[in-house]
């Protein structure tokens, strides 16, 4: 009876130790290298990242959200949530209460002052972790060399002794901590291809000035590139191969900081990626060829619109389409025409009208998602670079100057990296299960001893030093859907993974065939 007893008591000890989360590292550091492609980490061009991950755990199926861009993925691993969620949506959005005549980047500082003015409080729909550690008594530090990292960690405040230090971009919080590192750092570098100056100064601001006092519960550093450089010369290039160094020798930093301080065995390391990339194939005016159609699309607003006036955002990848009083004839004639077109790879829409998915399908349907969004074509062909991975872009006027972009719903934008180490990881193990940066919080959350409700990612047990879980349950899907329309044929598909129910996106696509293709 006693040995039943004490059988039981261990058995609840354990079911409570993993409820709140039974990590042994007292600190968390998460390093985002944006835009970084998992098929570039080797030995040679990464050393620090390549033994990290022989140290620690490699993510081989990680998974970015979708829309695969910065903003999406800056909310979702703050905050462990799908856009739906989050509130997240795209980088640039349409969103009347916020400007009436044109899209906003979603990562502004003033139209998040807005939105969570007019929300209150919601702009960001579910807590993030750095929120949820202070909470909890803990202390964090934000670094981003982008305003995105703002995500993490955007309250207002004016103590310098507050529990969170946050700076992104050009802008600080508490605001007095920006001339803390200016006058102790200079003013930042000038944005560059490669960004490698400016990174250096973000990451040094991080461990010698927010890491003075000690080292928080949580860090988060928000690296540029090798994003910036990509975008610029696409990926592969010699100058994103050297801007990928660069990211590897910020983390080296990081790693040599941990260790002169004997911190490295007390802390738990995941270096991730919000995106991968690829190189673009073509530029298409998506605006010019639906008014071509017939349709009233537009930019901006200069006027107030009339209902079924269209404005289209543009998000690289993938293009979203708010119509005016959400008028059925001119989603069902829009979708239609993008149907038809050459460009289009899957279309959303909030009704799944025929031969699109529904919204919830790319975990869209927030209240205020567009009417439409579409993930523009992709192929696997090889660029000048000797890269695999080709996509289409919007744009009204094609810039030269612009070789690789993301967003869409390619394999190469929507794989992307994923690495951790740390007394909480297992060593030298390659994880096969799909993974992504929505499980990112949840995980890092367990570590600090956080269970959030308010997730849609997943603990990822299977890569933790733990025997308290059973193997995740997987399961494989492809989605398809089409339309017979006078000119052809349009056919789709998404393909995702489920494991335990959590949603990963693998790839999805789609083609037009002409009529006359099949006489």
């Amino acid at each position: 009876m006693l040995s039943r007893i004490l059988s039981i008591g261990l058995t609840l000890i354990s079911l409570l130790l993993s409820a709140r989360g039974a990590g042994t590292a007292k600190h968390v550091v998460l390093v985002v290298w944006d835009g970084m492609r998992p098929d570039f980490v080797s030995p040679e061009l990464t050393p620090t990242l390549w033994q990290l991950r022989t140290n620690g755990v490699w993510f081989a199926r990680h998974h970015s959200v979708f829309p695969t861009s910065t903003e999406v993925n800056g909310a979702a691993l703050a905050t462990g949530a799908h856009p739906q969620r989050s509130g997240i949506l795209a980088n640039n959005e349409f969103r009347p209460a916020i400007n009436a005549s044109k899209p906003f980047g979603t990562q502004e500082l003033g139209a998040l002052r807005k939105g969570d003015a007019l929300m209150q409080g919601r702009y960001l729909a579910v807590p993030t972790l750095a929120e949820l550690v202070q909470q909890s008594g803990g202390c964090t530090v934000v670094a981003g060399t982008k305003p995105v990292a703002v995500f993490f960690d955007r309250a207002d405040r004016t103590d310098e002794n507050a529990r969170g230090l946050a700076f992104f971009g050009t802008d600080a919080l508490p605001k007095s901590l920006w001339q803390q590192l200016t006058n102790r750092f200079g003013p930042p570098p000038a944005s560059a291809t490669p960004n490698s100056r400016r990174d250096e100064w973000t990451t040094r601001c991080l461990i010698e000035q927010l890491w003075a006092k000690e080292v928080p519960a949580l860090s988060v550093l928000w690296l540029s590139e090798p994003d910036a450089t990509q975008h610029r010369y696409g990926p592969g290039a010699d100058a994103a191969l050297e801007a990928i160094r660069s990211s590897d020798r910020n983390l080296a930093r990081v790693m040599q900081e941990l260790d002169r301080r004997g911190l490295r065995d007390q802390t738990d390391v995941m270096v991730v990626s919000d995106h991968g990339f690829s190189t673009i194939e073509k530029a298409v005016d998506v605006v010019k060829s639906l008014n071509r159609a017939g349709l009233k699309v537009f930019r901006s607003f200069t006027n107030a619109p009339n209902p079924g006036d269209t404005l289209l955002v543009v998000n690289g990848g993938a293009v979203m389409l708010y119509i005016t009083g959400h008028a059925t004839n001119v989603i069902q004639q829009t979708v239609t025409a993008l149907q038809a077109g050459s460009y289009s790879g899957v279309i959303f829409t909030r009704d799944g009208l025929l031969g699109t998915f529904p919204l919830g399908e790319a975990r869209l349907a927030a209240p205020h998602a567009p009417d439409i969004v579409v993930s523009l074509q992709w192929n696997s062909n090889l660029s000048t670079n000797g890269v695999r991975g080709m996509l289409t872009r919007d744009g009204e006027n094609p810039n030269p100057n612009l070789l690789g972009m993301h967003t869409s719903l390619a394999p190469t934008d929507l794989h992307n990296l994923g690495v951790a180490a740390g007394p909480d990881f297992r060593v030298g193990f390659t994880n096969d299960i799909a993974t992504g940066n929505i499980d990112v919080m949840p995980t890092l959350g367990w570590v600090l001893g956080i269970t959030p409700t308010t997730t849609d990612g997943r603990v990822l047990s299977e890569a933790l030093v733990r025997t308290d879980t059973k193997p995740p349950l997987v399961e494989q899907r492809k989605l398809e859907a089409g339309a017979k329309l006078p000119a052809g044929k349009w056919s789709q598909y998404l393909a995702v993974t489920e494991v335990d129910g959590v949603r990963y996106f693998d790839e999805g696509n789609g083609t037009f065939v002409p009529s006359q293709a099949g006489r």
